[in-house]
């Protein structure tokens, strides 16, 4: 199914022309945009991780949203910017210009529609920026149009509580917390018996820099990686995955409702 985990009567494409036009309140509500990748997950994932996660952690929030919160998502952009992952086989890559401009279409279609408050959820760590950039300039374009551009993770969850600080700090591809809710999500996909850990190689043993964080350095995934892990799937259960994907949702339903409630400043 195309909507895989959303609610249908949350899914904004099975609602016809028709039925947006009789739609009581266009204006308020919230269209959530989820923005994923198609990129190497190690051996033992497969490439569709971010779309999947986004997905599942966004469908399993608006089944729990109160019906008094107007909500509807949008079809998943599947393709991101996944250029660092590009010595991978099975990445699918467009370059930041092209999801920006594809960004920037799918806001103003949205905006054209008669929407005026889009979420656009990022579910995959190369990209950001580019979503942030997209939501901004959209702003220009649109001075009627709310715009939050935010990342599927920056939610409160209870990952800290299921893994330990190494992973916390190293495991940011195909490490443990993807790995579990994988196994929660889509097991079929996940293949345990070729999960093995590593961790980011050849970072600087000291000094100011480091990997992400406030003073990075541009890397490729090559650069740091042999199998394209970063971190121990091997820690990972589906009992953590149900908990880690139960807990994002709660954020989710959280921040959904904080997102409703704003009012852009007025000028």
């Amino acid at each position: 199914m195309l909507n895989t985990w959303i609610p249908p009567d949350r899914f904004l494409p099975w609602r016809s022309s028709a039925d947006l036009v009789a739609m009581p309140d266009r204006a308020g509500t919230l269209v959530i945009v989820p923005v994923g990748a198609i990129e190497q997950h190690g051996p033992h994932l497969p490439a569709a991780v971010d779309t999947v996660i986004l997905m599942g952690v966004i469908g399993h929030a608006l089944a729990r949203l109160p019906d008094d919160i107007p909500c509807q998502c949008a079809a998943p952009l599947c393709y991101g910017k996944s250029n660092e992952h590009i010595d991978f086989p099975g990445t699918v890559a467009l370059s930041a210009q092209t999801l920006l401009a594809t960004l920037a279409e799918v806001l103003d279609s949205l905006h054209r529609s008669g929407f005026r408050k889009v979420a656009l959820v990022n579910g995959h760590g190369g990209q950001p920026q580019v979503v942030e950039i997209a939501a901004r300039d959209a702003r220009v374009r649109h001075r009627d149009l709310t715009v939050f551009p935010l990342f599927v993770w920056s939610v409160p969850h209870c990952a800290a509580s299921l893994f330990d600080a190494r992973e916390m700090q190293y495991g940011i591809h195909a490490g443990a917390a993807e790995t579990a809710l994988m196994l929660a999500l889509a097991p079929q996909t996940v293949r345990m018996d070729r999960a093995k850990a590593e961790w980011p190689r050849n970072l600087p043993a000291e000094g100011l820099l480091s990997m992400e964080g406030a003073r990075p350095f541009a890397w490729l995934t090559h650069d740091l990686t042999e199998s394209g892990v970063l971190g121990d799937p091997c820690a990972a259960t589906p009992e953590k995955g149900a908990e880690l994907l139960d807990s994002l949702a709660d954020g989710w339903v959280r921040l959904i409702g904080d997102l409703h409630r704003f009012q852009q400043p007025p000028a």
